[in-house]
């Protein structure tokens, strides 16, 4: 499966990938022992370890072998651009395989988008930087290869930060490719994480890039309220969306962003007024990318061309 996946992505060109023993990596996680963990899910074990004297993550699936091979395909892809995190090799010697990448120090994103370790609340120009980046990988798998990709994961937890917080977008095991001469792919079942799933896909079971621009979207809300995409009322029997927030939802007037934003923030930009209006600007775009209709959805080179002009709106 891998080699065929291989040939129809290569285009021609040779993309060698180091091939890694068993005992390598269970030598280099000790024996895939929990303490290794940094991040739980993603229907696999992601561990952190020391291969050839050098600290990697390493993805060991648990099940859904199209899926790790899916991942193997687009990571070795992406590798070239600076905002997805490198694949060094994989392992097919176990029931699964497992991927070996690059290690990106600080950690994964919590729910509510600040960082696993210590929960650190990310500072807002942080945040905007990392937000502009990952629209730039998002990008660039839209429109770098023959055909469309789509990622259809995009949530605070593909995402993992190196020492400078430079974000690395990761696990492409839900992508999938535009076929030729169509705008998306028509499936019977959905997958995504809850509060993430656009509404067309959800509806109709049809993913486009648009998909990702409203996942994307939501991931923005994350980041500028600092609220999960997804969350059980207050009697826990009830499952809220983020992006049903009727604080989100006025029909006349413009949303007071001092009603929205993480008090952190807030506090951050104080009563600066250049900096009220890139709040401002930034819930705009990120209530573009959520709209119901796909067709009123921005693209994903225009989104990040727009958050490039938002961090550029004020001078460092």
């Amino acid at each position: 499966m891998l080699l065929k996946d291989l040939i129809a992505s290569c285009d021609g060109k040779s993309h060698p990938i180091r091939c890694y023993s068993a005992s390598e990596l269970i030598r280099a996680t000790n024996n895939f022992d929990p303490s290794c963990i940094i991040i739980e899910g993603l229907r696999s074990g992601t561990y952190r370890g020391i291969l050839d004297d050098r600290t990697v993550i390493i993805k060991k699936y648990t099940h859904r072998l199209d899926g790790a091979i899916r991942d193997i395909i687009i990571s070795m892809q992406m590798s070239t651009h600076k905002n997805s995190l490198k694949l060094l090799g994989c392992c097919l010697e176990f029931d699964r395989p497992a991927l070996v990448l690059e290690n990106a120090r600080k950690g994964g994103l919590n729910d509510d988008g600040s960082l696993v370790v210590d929960n650190e609340l990310l500072p807002w120009k942080t945040r905007l930087s990392i937000a502009k980046q990952l629209a730039s990988a998002l990008t660039y798998l839209h429109t770098a290869f023959p055909r469309p990709i789509v990622h259809r994961g995009v949530t605070s937890c593909c995402i993992l930060l190196d020492d400078d917080y430079v974000p690395k977008l990761f696990n492409f095991s839900n992508s999938i490719t535009i076929p030729p001469d169509q705008l998306y792919v028509q499936e019977d079942f959905m997958i995504g994480a809850r509060g993430y799933i656009d509404p067309t896909y959800q509806m109709f079971g049809k993913s486009s890039e648009k998909t990702d621009v409203y996942s994307f979207g939501v991931l923005l809300l994350v980041f500028l309220m600092r609220r999960e995409a997804a969350y059980w009322n207050e009697a826990g029997n009830v499952c809220e969306y983020l992006t049903r927030d009727p604080k989100l939802n006025v029909s006349n007037g413009q949303i007071q962003i001092e009603t929205i934003a993480d008090p952190k923030i807030l506090e951050e930009v104080g009563v600066d007024k250049q900096a009220q209006q890139q709040l401002q600007d930034f819930l705009t775009l990120a209530l573009l990318c959520i709209q119901d209709e796909g067709e009123a959805r921005p693209d994903m080179i225009d989104v990040a061309k727009e958050l490039v002009r938002i961090e550029k709106s004020i001078l460092p």
